[in-house]
Order: C-alpha cells, then sequence, then structure tokens
C-alpha cells in the first residue's frame, strides 16, 4: 500500500514520493491503487479530481489532505474556481463596474456561462440564469439578467443579504471568449481577489462505479454545478456518482451553484423528460417512478451500463463532520444512490439564501428513497427548509439533530409510507414539520413550531420489501399512521430563535398559503396550534376502519399519541390518553449564535418532567403498507435508552434529555474541528 504526495511545488513527471511529489491530484489519482493513500500538502489546487478507479471495501483509497504534527490538517483547497485580474473599467459604470474577457478555452466542454440552470421541478421557466458565478474575496455575486442590472442593481427582495445582492455580475458569450461585467461596489478588483466558475466539479468521478473512496480534511469549493432533480443526473461538487462505500469526512464545502455534496443517481435511467416534455406529455412524478424501474434493472458494467440499484452496488455511504454552506439548491442531496448512508456530524447552514430563483428541490438535505439511512446529529440552520425526505423514507432513522431559521420549516416528509423514525431531535423554528406521509414515529424530540399535516390521494408511490431496494406495492397517502410519543411541545411563547444584530430577519416563515415548493394544489395544510391537535380528525386504533361507520377501510389511517408534555398553550391530540398540559415548560432550548450554531439548553425543573413508558421496536408496531417494523438499519431492534447527550435516561421522560440531564448544557454545531 503506497502513500503518494502531492504539493503546490511539485511536479507530475515526480514519482509521487515525500521527496518528490506531483503537483496535481489527478496525477496521483491516476496512480493510486486500492489501498493507496493521496495525501495533499498546504495550498490551492485548482482542478477537477476525477478518480479513474476505486478502492475495496477492506482497501479504500483515501484521499486526504496532509496532517502535522498537532495532528491538525494543513490548509488544503480544492477549487472549482480561477482568479481573473484583468479587469478594465466599464465606461459610464462611475468607476463601480468593471469588465473583463476571458477566453472560452478556459472551461474546456462546458462553459458555465453559456450553461442554463433548469430542469424537471426548476420553477423559473422565463429568465436565463447560468452555471456560472463571479467571487468578491471569496463571496460569490449576484447574477444580473441585464447589463444594466450591473450598472443601475437593485436589491434581490427575498434574499437573505440585500445589500450584498447590490453586487452584481452579468455575461455574454461569444465564439472565442466570455465577457464579464461586474459591480465590485466601489472598489478596485485590482486590491481584492476575484475569481470565476470555471469546472462543473471539484471531486467527482466521471465514471459510475468508482466504489470505496474516502476524502477528508479539504477546502472543496466553487463549483458551476447543474440543478439536480430526482430525475436527472444529480451533479454535486463532490459525489461518488453511482457507486457505492464511499466516506466523506472533516471537510469543508462551499459554494457550489446548486448542490454540495450529491450522492444521487446517474444519468441514463432519465434526464429531465417532464421538463424537456411536450405539453400534455408525461408529468414529473410518473417520470419519476420509471427512474425507479430502470435503476433496478441497469445491466451493470458487463453491459456497457452503470450497475443495477442494490444494495450490493449502491448507496452505503458516510457523510460526517463536514460544515456545507453556501450552496443555492441543496447541501447535500441524493436520490436513489443514498440508501443505506449515513449523514452524521454535518454542520449545513446559508443554503438558498440568494434567493433569485427557486425550485421543489432546496433543502439543506433533500433526500429520495433514504432507505435505511441514518441521519443523525447534524445542525442544520438558515436554509429554505432544513431536511425534506421526499419518497420511500423507509427504514429511515432522524436522530438527535438541531433544526432553526428555517424559512419554510425544519422538516417535510412528502409522499413516503414509512416506517420511518424521528427521535430525539430539536424543532425550533416557527414551522417544525410538513406531513404529507404515513408511517411516521415522533419520538422524544423538542418542538416549538406548529405541525402541517395533509392526505395526498393524487400521488402513487413505491414501497419497498423491507431492506432492500426490491419495490413491494405503490399507494398514494392517505395519512396517518404516525406514532407521537414521549414528545415536549411548546407553544410560541418560546420559539427558541433569537435574533442577533449581525443576522438577517427571516420575514417569510411559511403561512400555510404560500411557498409550497411543488406540492400540487389539491394539497391544502390548515395551521393549528403547537402540538398535536393537527390530527383530531384521524382516528385512533380502536376507532378504525370504520370512523364514520360506513367505510371498509378509512379515508385516512390512525394515529397514536401517548406521554406528550405540552407547555404554554400547546395543544394535545383529541384522543391522548392523559397528556401532561403544563403552563410553563420545564425545559427551554435556545439559539444563543445563530451563525455559529450554538444552542443552549435548560432543564429548569427536572422533577416536572413525568415518568414516562419507555418506546421500543414492540411498542411502535409496523407500519401500514410496507408492514415493516421500525428497527435500525440491519433490522435489529431499537434501543432508545440514551438521551440526546448519549446520557442513560434513567427514569424516561419526555423529550430529548433525560431526567436527570444537565441544568444546564451548550451544544455547538458540528464541524471539522470536532463533535459538540
Amino acid at each position: 500500500m503506497t502513500v503518494w504526495h502531492v504539493a503546490v511545488t511539485g511536479s507530475d513527471r515526480a514519482d509521487g514520493s515525500a521527496d518528490a511529489p506531483f503537483r496535481t491530484i489527478n496525477r496521483a489519482a491516476a496512480a493510486a491503487m486500492p489501498g493507496d493513500t493521496v495525501t495533499v500538502h498546504e495550498g490551492v489546487y485548482r482542478e477537477w479530481v476525477n478518480p479513474v478507479r476505486g478502492g475495496t471495501a477492506d482497501a479504500p483509497i483515501t484521499y486526504q489532505a496532509a496532517q502535522g504534527a498537532d495532528g491538525l490538517f494543513e490548509p488544503v483547497t480544492i477549487s472549482g474556481a480561477e482568479v481573473v485580474t484583468d479587469w478594465r473599467p466599464h465606461p459610464g459604470g462611475e468607476g463601480r463596474v468593471w469588465v473583463a474577457q476571458v477566453p472560452n478555452a478556459l472551461f474546456g466542454e462546458r462553459n458555465p456561462y453559456t450553461e442554463r440552470i433548469g430542469g424537471d421541478w426548476f420553477f423559473d421557466l422565463v429568465n436565463v440564469w447560468h452555471a456560472g458565478e463571479v467571487y468578491l474575496d471569496g463571496t460569490s455575486m449576484y447574477e444580473s439578467l441585464t447589463l444594466r442590472g450591473v450598472e443601475h442593481p437593485e436589491a434581490t427582495a427575498d434574499s437573505f443579504d440585500p445589500e450584498g445582492s447590490l453586487l452584481t455580475w452579468y455575461c455574454e458569450v461569444s465564439d472565442d471568449v466570455t465577457t464579464i461585467w461586474a459591480n465590485f461596489g466601489g472598489v478596485d478588483p485590482a486590491d481584492h481577489h476575484i475569481e470565476i466558475n470555471a469546472r462543473t466539479f471539484v471531486f467527482w468521478p466521471q465514471a459510475t462505479g468508482i466504489d470505496y473512496i474516502t476524502v477528508r480534511g479539504f477546502t472543496l469549493t466553487k463549483a458551476a454545478t447543474q440543478w439536480a432533480p430526482p430525475t436527472a443526473l444529480q451533479e454535486g461538487l463532490i459525489g461518488p456518482h453511482w457507486s457505492k462505500g464511499w466516506v466523506i469526512e472533516d471537510n469543508t464545502i462551499t459554494d457550489s451553484k446548486n448542490v454540495g455534496i450529491s450522492l444521487g443517481k446517474e444519468a441514463s435511467t432519465g434526464q429531465n423528460e417532464a421538463a424537456a416534455g411536450a405539453k400534455g406529455a408525461k408529468g414529473g412524478t410518473q417520470r419519476e417512478r420509471e427512474v425507479i424501474q430502470r435503476a433496478l434493472v441497469l445491466g451493470g458494467p458487463d453491459a456497457g451500463e452503470p450497475h443495477p440499484w442494490t444494495r450490493e452496488h449502491i448507496g452505503s455511504h458516510t457523510v460526517r463532520r463536514n460544515t456545507i454552506r453556501d450552496c443555492e439548491q441543496a447541501g447535500i442531496v441524493g436520490h436513489l444512490g443514498a440508501a443505506f448512508s449515513t449523514v452524521a456530524d454535518n454542520h449545513i447552514s446559508r443554503i438558498h439564501v440568494k434567493r433569485q430563483w427557486h425550485g421543489a428541490e432546496v433543502a439543506g438535505i433533500k433526500l429520495h428513497a433514504a432507505l435505511d439511512t441514518v441521519i443523525s446529529g447534524n445542525t442544520i440552520h438558515h436554509t429554505h427548509r432544513a431536511l425534506w425526505l421526499d419518497w420511500q423514507a423507509q427504514g429511515t432513522l432522524v436522530r438527535h439533530n438541531v433544526f432553526y431559521a428555517s424559512t419554510a420549516e425544519d422538516f417535510m416528509v412528502e409522499v413516503c409510507h414509512g416506517p420511518y423514525l424521528v427521535d430525539s431531535n430539536l424543532f425550533l423554528s416557527p414551522w417544525a414539520v410538513k406531513d404529507m406521509s404515513t408511517g411516521g414515529a415522533y419520538v422524544h424530540n423538542y418542538i416549538v413550531g406548529r405541525i402541517a399535516n395533509c392526505t395526498e390521494h393524487q400521488r402513487y408511490t413505491p414501497y419497498h420489501v423491507p431492506h432492500a431496494t426490491a419495490v413491494y406495492g405503490v399507494s398514494n397517502i392517505l395519512g396517518g399512521d404516525d406514532r407521537f410519543y414521549n414528545n415536549v411541545f411548546v407553544g410560541d411563547g418560546a420559539s427558541g430563535v433569537t435574533a442577533d444584530a449581525d443576522e438577517p430577519v427571516l420575514a417569510s416563515f411559511w403561512s400555510g398559503a404560500i411557498d409550497m415548493d411543488g406540492v400540487p394544489g389539491q394539497a391544502s395544510f390548515v395551521p393549528t396550534p403547537v402540538g398535536t391537535s393537527q390530527y383530531d380528525d384521524y382516528p385512533t386504533a380502536q376507532e378504525y376502519p370504520n370512523e364514520d361507520g360506513t367505510a371498509l377501510a378509512g379515508p385516512r389511517l390512525p394515529v397514536w399519541a401517548e406521554g406528550n408534555l405540552y407547555a404554554e398553550a400547546a395543544e394535545p391530540f383529541r384522543a391522548e390518553p392523559a397528556p401532561f398540559v403544563v403552563g410553563t415548560s420545564p425545559v427551554r432550548v435556545e439559539v444563543i449564535d445563530a451563525a455559529a450554531g450554538t444552542v443552549r439548553v435548560e432543564v429548569t425543573d427536572a422533577a416536572a418532567l413525568p415518568v414516562v413508558a419507555p418506546v421500543t421496536t414492540a411498542r411502535l408496531g409496523t407500519s401500514y403498507q410496507a408492514e415493516m417494523s421500525y428497527t435500525n438499519p440491519d433490522g435489529s431492534d431499537l434501543d432508545l435508552s440514551s438521551d440526546f447527550f448519549g446520557a442513560p435516561r434513567g427514569e424516561v421522560a419526555p423529550g430529548p434529555f433525560g431526567a436527570t440531564a444537565p441544568v444546564i448544557r451548550i451544544l455547538a454545531a458540528p464541524g471539522p474541528a470536532g463533535w459538540r
């Protein structure tokens, strides 16, 4: 097993040793064999790392930043951008507008300044937005649709940074050059660091089936990625591209035009057929069903095609301890390819904050078909929505995450049949959950936001054989089949989100009437108080299936609620037996440093927390459609005996924290520097 070295002082004609390192990471990738390590030393590397081979489960290929004697990673940046220095004053720009011409040869086969962002579920079908970007001292500027918008910029109304949105750029492309005009706000670009997007990817294999690669300790930044719906190739700044067993850990991932990390599908199973189809052609829902069926029967490399979608070939990735920010579509995305994976201890923020355009795939984490995927220990804030599970959340575990400052809601689960477990999370935004699914178990959470619920009888989505990709059946969403056990609900008097002076004001919280993000118009949500009273129209298990006296199988599935604590005007489900309703919550969680992701937990009166029954796999039962138990991904029984901090619960109390939890505890967001 060989250690290959890369340094900015090296040469690709060298032998790659510590004394004679390569100059580029791609040269090391060409040499690396299973079990080898590529060690990259301090510096900025402007290249698309395109691994040509992968490793094995026992001998992965590792790419990592070099570590010093103190164990810390050397600062290594891999960038998809290039520096532009030849800026000239634009006549009539009053000293604020500058222009540069860049040879098109810089961009290779894909010029991001001719590539229009779009595809299935992309909403802006009128304006032309490009995959390119301009950066002033590392911060992305705002594309203008016209040169006048650079000469006389106007603030983007919905931006998290309206003043920053006055820094604009505009492009035109001829046969040989790309011309970019930029308004740098009155500064001279010669005194600043100006970059432009030049490459689609930063770390991404062009071929599929490049398995078992570890990427560790880098700053990965500035990629001209395309919009990534579930029915097209899902491009990311970094991703495995339909492979198995990648580990992406301890990195800082920033400034992808659309997606930071993609664990999603490849192109042959579908490439935006819904958007490209003629009027009256098959819609996106049917196209997505077709994508799933195609993925299951792919021929594999021996047939010249990617591997089929099975546990043996696809997924089982680990994404942990990364800082992911400033991506305009999603921090992490994945259709099919994220199955059987773990997404843990990441700090994700500032997703979809520029808001020049919108689409239905926008979230901190947006996963389709997250079969047996564990999403745990993440802090996600200042996003449109924090976590969105869409289609086939089956065997999915959402555990011990912190969500706040979501302008839509913290968690959306759409047209899934379960079973999925939502356990010991902190939901701190005004809207906590948008539930358009069945088969959820919400256990030991702290929730200060409202829950919105609706059925969906128009769309039929798959469910699977337990712990496998094989499709068991399809159904619409009857609603219900949900369990709410041992949660703490705190009403509007304790939202937990405090405004910092240097933080943007989040004025567009979802009202229930707007911002549906692709949810069909027939799906209506009715606001109700914090708590579980949103489900008052649903039957209990005893009332089902004949709640109206006539139906052979009720139009809505039953709901279970027990052991929940409701404080400060939060309201229980009408049929919850003996709910604990109090005036002041004995548990308080507040955000004390919104930008850094720091949360303060205070248990003010542990004695006021009632003792409740523990939640087990046996108690949760089985989901209605998949007829599957709530278990760990390996099929073993759940163990919910530890609280949010990993401490034994002892006597079980509502909420994420054990009754003996510290009176005050500060949670710092996870990331490359370490967990909490």
